[in-house]
């Protein structure tokens, strides 16, 4: 196990330093995967060593790398070296975070990340939590937390909301569900939801939730959050920000600016995975009422006798009984780097961001089509929508950089979402750069 092991942090460390010279997405012919992967289980025992250099060498080699300092599609996932070795060293010890009787260590290590978490998202003393997954089962969990408080039939979001909370309202079986057409800078209008409700009032429905985004995925726009709140306390909705990605800018002084009103939210979502730089998976769901995740997921069965009335229970909290740590990666990078890294990595971000806005103007034949907020950037080549659609699928052939594609207004755009803090101005340059190459 120790030869082993020293193998595979001499794999990790030669991945991370070798990253830049690899594509960031390598996909592979499914058939050749096949030739060299399928095969009837070993009856006997085999050659670890060669199995591991075959896993690293073709099935962790052939996938899209979020950690790559030119991946932009989509939302990446900027890891860091020290919290995959916390993730192996809780593999290791097989950490039971489910109860409190199971696991009193990993209960109270996941207590203090949660109260780092809240502190850092500006939230006031006395917030919940749990670990989970990531941004989809944290809008379960926070749908299923509201309807079980509030109980009603109607929930409000907008167009620009991410797909996992529709999801997650179709999961639940909610009946009525309010998709509202967002406004000129793509954020939720409060004036639309509350005429909505009114509507809905009328129809005989019962709201009970109303969903913000705190950066959305197509534009990193920010619902406006102290209006929104104003509505809920009005009209008695909860109130659940998906902050997936975008929370963690409250780290930082203008990330709290457009933040602004977040601390009202009835249940808060954020991804550390994404802009606090640690390897899947590692969600969070901060819930403002006491109480409220045992009250509606709590279960008490006899095969559980033993282990019941713990300080804290983190299986009476989410859907999950058995249940890893999380707590532990996110721990020791902040112990290892300290929030003041953080903060500056967040801000690199967004500062990426708007250099790369400011390239795309300099440069003719690009529209910038929503500017740099909470570092997203869309732009869109002169042209129709198939040769904007088109660039996406160049740029990752050519292999520098992967940016990638969405729909704004029934317009293809292009996107780069640039939160990774090792990615250099340079890079950035280069891509745009290649972008415009491969446009011709």
């Amino acid at each position: 196990m120790r030869r082993l092991g020293h193998r595979v942090v001499d794999l990790v460390v030669a991945h991370v330093e070798g990253l830049r010279d690899e594509p960031p997405v390598r996909t592979a012919d499914r058939a050749r995967l096949e030739a060299l992967l399928r095969e009837p289980p070993p009856e006997a025992p085999g050659d670890v060593g060669a199995a591991l250099e075959l896993l690293a060498s073709q099935v962790l080699a052939h996938m899209q790398h979020g950690d790559h300092p030119r991946f932009f599609a989509r939302v990446p996932s900027p890891s860091n070296g020290v919290s995959a070795l916390a993730d192996g060293l809780a593999a290791g010890f097989n950490a039971f975070a489910g109860s409190w009787a199971g696991g009193s260590g990993p209960a109270v290590l996941e207590l203090v990340v949660l109260d780092w978490l809240r502190e850092l998202c500006g939230l006031a003393p006395g917030v919940e939590g749990v670990l989970l997954s990531g941004g989809s089962v944290a809008a379960l969990t926070a749908l299923a937390t509201a309807r079980h408080e509030q109980p009603g039939d109607t929930v409000y979001l907008s167009d620009q909301a991410h797909a996992s909370n529709l999801r997650a309202l179709r999961v639940l079986g909610v009946p009525h569900v309010r998709v509202l057409a967002s406004d000129e800078r793509f954020r939720l209008p409060p004036d639309a939801v509350q005429a909505a409700i009114a509507a809905d009032r009328r129809a005989g429905r019962s709201p009970f939730c109303l969903l913000a985004t705190a950066g959305t995925t197509n534009t990193g726009a920010v619902d406006p959050f102290g209006a929104l709140a104003d509505v809920c306390a009005r009209e008695r909705l909860w109130l659940h920000v998906d902050g997936a990605y975008g929370a963690p800018a409250a780290l930082t002084e203008r990330g709290r600016a457009l933040l602004a009103g977040i601390e009202r939210a009835d249940s808060l979502s954020l991804d550390p995975h994404k802009w606090l730089f640690q390897p899947y998976e590692a969600g969070c769901l901060l819930v403002r009422r006491p109480g409220a995740l045992e009250r509606t997921f709590a279960m008490a069965p006899e095969y559980l006798r033993d282990v019941l009335g713990g300080e804290v229970d983190f299986r009476d909290r989410g859907p999950q009984l058995s249940r890893g740590t999380r707590a532990a990666k996110v721990w020791l990078s902040i112990k290892a780097f300290g929030i003041a890294a953080f903060r500056a990595g967040i801000e690199r971000g967004m500062a990426l961001a708007e250099h790369a806005q400011a390239t795309l103007e300099g440069t003719p034949g690009w529209e910038v089509v929503t500017p740099a907020q909470l570092a997203i950037v869309t732009f869109r080549r002169d042209g129709d929508d198939a040769l904007n659609a088109a660039l996406v699928e160049r740029a990752v052939v050519d292999g520098y950089a992967a940016p990638s594609s969405t729909v704004l207004r029934g317009r293809t755009v292009l996107r780069l979402c640039t939160i990774n803090p090792r990615t250099t101005d340079a890079e950035i340059d280069e891509t745009i750069a290649r972008l415009t190459a491969l446009a011709e």
